[in-house]
């Protein structure tokens, strides 16, 4: 891997690390799912155009547009209605280190869905992650019914990236980054839209500054610079090996927690985190090597 691309994907663990934070921000003024469909739309629309500004074109093909709709559905439709809604259950130092278990679960996906073979590392690193995410979440689960919530969104946010981050490295060859990654938004934040016409008040949106400091930071930096930057990446580099990079976001995640909301880590947690990046780290190692 090139250092250029090593510099661009820690810059894309960087602005994910800072999206959980953003999202605990907004969702004061907005409700989630209309704040969710809003950060895809605006970050799909400022990519669109400027897609279309430098002469790129819409894909012609059925195959790429169903790669699109599935990046869509992974990655923004389920990436963001699970993670909007943990935002109100899971501080965002601790959402972000569950999070970052997603080259686990894509781990799991590979040996069920693609027959992919895992080595006794790969194995034991599955179970040491899954430990930490469980120590990890343990000292509020026992005690709290919405916490257990929070956790279940995140799992199921990491779980459609997981999916749409194996559909993205598919599709890295059929579409220019700036095209691919606006489509992918728009098309994702249709359900989510939907979703929130139908069960939210889409006009409760209370359009303080924090909140609009928020939603644009969030929109332009935190998904669209960073979907372009990472669809670009995995046009240069394996999955698996971008995906490595993963450890950095609860590092980032938690300093950004203890700096900005004061989030301070117990000793189960710091121990369940270690565990989880532990594990990741064998899943990646094996992976690699087998």
């Amino acid at each position: 891997m090139k250092t250029a691309t090593g510099i661009q994907i820690v810059v894309v663990m960087l602005l994910w690390a800072s999206c959980f934070p953003l999202v605990t921000i907004g969702i004061e003024y907005a409700p989630h799912l209309t704040f969710a469909a809003m950060r895809a739309t605006i970050a799909g629309v400022a990519l669109l155009i400027l897609a279309l500004v430098m002469g790129q074109h819409f894909p012609r093909r059925l195959s790429t547009w169903s790669k699109i709709s599935a990046v869509g559905i992974g990655s923004t439709s389920l990436g963001f209605f699970g993670m909007f809604h943990a935002a109100e259950f899971v501080s965002p130092g601790i959402a972000t280190v569950i999070a970052s278990t997603q080259p686990l679960l894509a781990a799991l996906l590979a040996r069920i869905v693609l027959k992919e073979r895992l080595g006794h590392w790969s194995y034991f690193g599955l179970a040491l992650g899954f430990v930490g995410i469980a120590a990890v979440a343990s000292p509020e689960m026992l005690g709290s019914k919405t916490y257990v919530q929070g956790i279940a969104y995140i799992i199921l946010a990491a779980l459609g990236v997981t999916v749409g981050n194996v559909a993205m490295k598919s599709l890295a060859d059929d579409v220019d980054a700036l095209m691919g990654m606006g489509l992918q938004l728009l098309v994702g934040s249709v359900p989510l839209a939907f979703l929130a016409y139908f069960t939210e008040d889409i006009y409760s949106v209370q359009w303080s500054g924090e909140f609009v400091s928020s939603l644009v930071a969030l929109s332009l930096f935190g998904t669209a610079l960073v979907f372009w930057l990472w669809f670009s990446a995995l046009k240069k580099t394996a999955l698996s090996r971008a995906n490595a990079f993963s450890f950095l976001v609860p590092v980032f995640g938690l300093t950004i927690a203890a700096i900005f909301f004061g989030e301070t880590i117990g000793m189960i947690q710091a121990a369940g985190i270690a565990l989880t990046l532990s594990g990741v780290s064998l899943v990646l190692g094996s992976r690699e090597t087998t």
